[in-house]
């Protein structure tokens, strides 16, 4: 093959693939709703699919344990939205592995029986979210759609459409529709020191931020509902540590025992998060019944 007959062919399959992505697309389908109590969207090329999630998260809202508050407001919100009445989209946000996703999951659980269904998204999929929610505006479920660990990039697309879902958009969001997300800062995009440069500062002292820090500030303002999440103490760390044992089948004396080997864990790792304490309890309950057998 001659190099300009191989030049022709390449731009001619660039050409191609520009009109392809031209072109209408095929309307997202719907799954087998029977399937699942939980979907995730994929995009698998120029067409998105929900797929169901054969394995759901058995977790349940008693696992979870020095998250009272955090617990009581989210399960509050959500009962709202089941059962019909004004309810918020929620940002979760704070220090991580203390139990922001694990929460969602176990409303999920605690709601599924009287038609709660979760669909998660990831923010590079989040530019279909219209897509996504008028696929389910006829249905008789109620849809949490739920973005972990949501944080943006300067420019991403993803960003602009939740905005507008979220509040602003003429196509808002229908009523059996909330979007709960994750993250671990507050604001969603990436702040940086000169952006300082752009407050203002009156006569009387008061501080106004720019235009730049306002855009950032104002996707996280969107959501209604903002629950925090903070750091555990030792005491935390160790309450948590005993539940997920108890749970695994541990008893009492073994679990008191656990308490120094549970703490070297968390300072190995250098957190004292519900996560490595559930990491420990499993690493632990492995090894003595491995021991046993």
């Amino acid at each position: 093959m001659s190099a300009a007959l191989e030049t022709l062919l390449l731009r001619a399959e660039a050409l191609l693939a520009r009109l392809e992505n031209m072109l209408p697309q095929d309307a997202l389908t719907e799954p087998d709703w029977s399937a699942s109590i939980a979907f995730r969207y994929r995009r698998r090329g120029p067409v998105g699919r929900l797929d169901p999630v054969r394995h759901v998260s058995t977790i349940r809202l008693s696992d979870l344990r020095e998250v009272d508050a955090q617990k009581e407001r989210l399960l509050r919100n959500t009962a709202q939205f089941v059962a019909g009445r004004q309810a918020n989209n929620v940002l979760l946000t704070g220090a991580r592995g203390t139990g922001k996703s694990s929460l969602v999951k176990a409303c999920l659980n605690e709601f599924a029986d009287r038609g709660l269904r979760l669909i998660e998204v990831d923010k590079a999929d989040l530019v279909d979210l219209p897509d996504l929610i008028d696929l389910v505006a006829d249905r008789p479920e109620r849809f949490i759609v739920f973005c972990d660990d949501l944080s943006f990039d300067e420019g991403e697309a993803g960003y602009k459409e939740l905005k507008s879902i979220l509040d602003g958009s003429v196509a808002a969001a229908t009523p059996n529709v909330l979007i709960y997300a994750t993250s671990n800062r507050r604001h969603l995009l990436p702040e940086y020191m000169k952006e300082n440069l752009t407050y203002t500062h009156t006569d009387d002292g008061e501080v106004h931020p720019g235009e730049v820090v306002e855009e950032k500030i104002s996707l996280s303002e969107r959501f209604g509902l903002w629950i925090s999440f903070y750091p555990f103490t030792q005491a935390e760390y160790l309450a948590i540590v005993a539940q997920w044992l108890r749970r695994f089948g541990v008893d009492e004396a073994s679990i008191e025992a656990a308490r120094q080997e549970s703490l070297v864990w968390a300072l190995e790792r250098g957190s004292r998060s519900g996560r490595v304490a559930y990491q420990f309890a499993r690493d632990y309950c492995g090894r003595i019944g491995l021991a046993a057998a």
